[in-house]
């Protein structure tokens, strides 16, 4: 941001000084608008700030990986997959929308009780969070940091973008309320893809130890039969995990 602003007041001087080369200014500007855009629509992106999208190397033997499940919770959903994880001694990291959570507090709690973790991904999950003014981030994130501490006992600490998509006032709002953003290395597109197999194909695809992987147990895809791919995703999945000597975790 502190080169942006730079690279405005030098484009300022520079016109001031020779007006004849405003179309030179006007480009370089749209050059540093572009690049900021470009770089919030990347969720791994670090130029707008640091994004954690691995897991750090575990100091002992053995590789990790993290399931992320985003956008619940989900009335039918989210129970079958937190019975699907309960059955398999599995804990991982739910990032629900903080409007879902107060309409289902009782399903938060139940993902809290159940010893998984809860991260922040905001309030509305509005399509525009790009464009929201600082107000309104720190609105969409500090309800959403309320709610889930009441409900689940514990400050969030990470932050998820609403669809990874963040702007350049995101970073200093969340360091100022000790949140590490959080994006991911590997997702299945379960949101869009009615084929359970393509889903599982591109999660399990070089998978290895740091993966983090980006799930939906809200917003999943149906089958032709109308059953919630991630359902029929997620018992394949960690029987992957399994066979590639792997272990899931929550995000640290």
């Amino acid at each position: 941001m502190k080169g942006s602003i730079a690279w405005h007041l030098a484009g300022a001087a520079a016109l001031a000084a020779v007006p004849s080369r405003w179309p030179w200014v006007a480009a370089a500007l749209v050059t540093n608008h572009a690049l900021i855009a470009l770089a919030g629509i990347m969720p791994r992106a670090q130029i707008l700030g640091p994004c954690r999208s691995r897991l750090a190397p575990p100091k002992g033997t053995g590789g990790r990986v993290a399931l992320t499940f985003d956008d619940g919770p989900d009335p039918e959903v989210t129970p079958a997959v937190l019975k699907i994880l309960e059955d398999r001694g599995v804990a991982a990291t739910f990032f629900p929308i903080g409007q879902r959570a107060a309409n289902h507090p009782s399903l938060v709690k139940g993902i809290a009780a159940a010893g998984h973790s809860l991260g922040n991904h905001s309030w509305s999950h509005s399509p525009a969070f790009f464009f929201h003014s600082y107000t309104r981030l720190a609105e969409e994130i500090d309800r959403s940091q309320e709610l889930l501490e009441a409900l689940g006992g514990k400050w969030p600490t990470h932050f998820r973008a609403p669809a990874g998509i963040r702007g350049p006032f995101l970073q200093p709002m969340l360091e100022r309320r000790s949140l590490c953003l959080t994006a991911w290395n590997r997702r299945g597109f379960d949101t869009t893809d009615t084929q359970p197999n393509r889903v599982l194909k591109r999660l399990t695809r070089r998978m290895g130890p740091g993966d983090i992987l980006l799930l939906h147990d809200g917003s999943s895809a149906r089958t032709s039969e109308g059953h919630a791919v991630i359902l029929q995703v997620l018992p394949r999945l960690l029987d992957a995990i399994e066979a590639r000597g792997l272990t899931p975790v929550v995000l640290p």
